[in-house]
């Protein structure tokens, strides 16, 4: 019996992130029609790929 693949796995991340930053963050976000998961997810990766911010 074939078992299928797992889907990709999420890690719920905990930071205290300054109030004004992330409210501003997130309307971003919002006007691009992003969401911000997907923003800081892609932020991670070209900051583990290139370590450059």
């Amino acid at each position: 019996m074939a078992s299928t693949p797992k889907g990709p796995q999420k890690q719920k991340i905990d930071y205290n992130i300054d109030r004004q930053t992330y409210d501003e963050f997130a309307r971003a976000c919002s006007r691009k029609g992003l969401a911000p998961q997907i923003v800081v997810e892609k932020m991670m990766k070209k900051f583990a790929e290139t370590g450059m911010m």
